[in-house]
């Protein structure tokens, strides 16, 4: 005699088209004015000195990041397989930090040595 399991997940509401639709909309907007911000903030030279400017627009960037993957890509804790795109998310994150860290660094070591 066999006995068969059954397992139940969890699993997120699926979202309606008008709801998906709301979302894809917000997040536009939101990436748009942050990306007319920065644009506004450059052309103008709100800020008179350089490094504070680079500085906002790279805040602006992580701002816009951050909607995008909310809005866009759907990331998110509400579900178990939305868990595991954002443990992806995170390890990608990580992957291009260490990749980024160590070419700035490769360059800035370049630079010093050939400069002697």
């Amino acid at each position: 005699m066999t006995s068969t399991h059954h397992h139940t997940f969890d699993q997120a509401p699926t979202e309606t088209a008008p709801q998906l639709l709301k979302s894809y909309i917000i997040g536009f907007v939101i990436s748009l004015a942050l990306t007319l911000i920065a644009f506004f903030m450059v052309q103008n030279h709100m800020l008179s000195n350089t490094q504070d400017l680079y500085i906002a627009v790279a805040a602006l960037a992580v701002m816009q990041l951050f909607a995008l993957t909310i809005f866009f890509l759907r990331v998110n804790t509400r579900s178990e397989e939305a868990r595991w795109h954002l443990l992806s998310l995170v390890f990608t994150l990580l992957i291009m930090g260490i990749v980024i860290t160590g070419s700035l660094w490769i360059m800035y070591n370049l630079n010093y040595n050939m400069a002697m």
